[in-house]
């Protein structure tokens, strides 16, 4: 990340992120900067794309993207924009960053997966604990556990920037719509990693991935 030194954004954003990231792509997803088409890979949405820099560096040390070009961040024609953006980027699934966007187009791509029978594909999405304020993401919520999309897991990182929160955490908004919830601490590797194995059985699944407050 201390190589994207031009006009920075969201860095707090980005740290917040950055364990969560390394974990899935170290450890959890099924992905191959080789083969980013392929239609049995792991599909991975970073809603939170307002900060991407953790989501480049990542890309970056997983073959994604060379290296060199993380010293472009923010330039005129750098493929690395203040939000990432799918047709510059291998490996970046939308184009992300207005909050509430993600965890909806989420539920589309499981059904769209389930409807072509591939039921070995999950599909992980990372939003932060202000971003569902958003309307949008309660109407996904609810409709992925009544539609029981096991395909879909949900990492919010919870760094108390919400307005509002959740009656007894945000684990319990989503299992009171019919998800599996946890939290974990979201600096631990391990923690995540296992948050993220556990099977769906049959619902969706949230991991409120805990950090240290926001600043300001």
């Amino acid at each position: 990340m201390s190589r994207m030194t031009g006009a920075e954004k969201h860095s707090v954003s980005a740290t917040s992120t950055l364990d969560v990231l390394w974990t899935l792509y170290d450890r959890v997803l099924k992905v191959d900067p080789a083969d980013p088409l392929n239609e049995v890979r792991d599909r991975f949405i970073l809603s939170k794309g307002h900060g991407p820099m953790a989501f480049y560096a990542v890309l970056a040390a997983k073959g994604f993207l060379p290296v060199e070009v993380l010293q472009t961040f923010g330039e005129y024609d750098s493929p690395l924009g203040h939000h990432p953006d799918r047709s510059l980027l291998d490996g970046v699934e939308i184009a992300s960053g207005s909050l509430g966007h993600g965890l909806p187009v989420a539920v589309g791509i499981c059904q769209a997966l389930r409807a072509k029978g591939n039921d070995r594909s999950r599909v992980v999405v990372l939003v932060g604990d202000a971003e569902l304020d958003e309307g949008s993401n309660h109407e996904a919520i609810a409709l992925a556990g009544r539609w029981e999309l096991e395909q879909l897991s949900v990492v919010a990182i919870d760094n108390q920037s919400s307005s509002y929160g959740w009656p007894g955490g945000l684990e319990e908004r989503f299992r009171v719509e019919g998800w599996n919830a946890e939290r974990v601490d979201g600096r631990d590797h391990d923690e995540v990693e296992r948050a993220l194995s556990n099977p769906g059985n049959g619902r969706p699944s949230a991991i409120i991935a805990h950090v240290e407050r926001k600043a300001g």
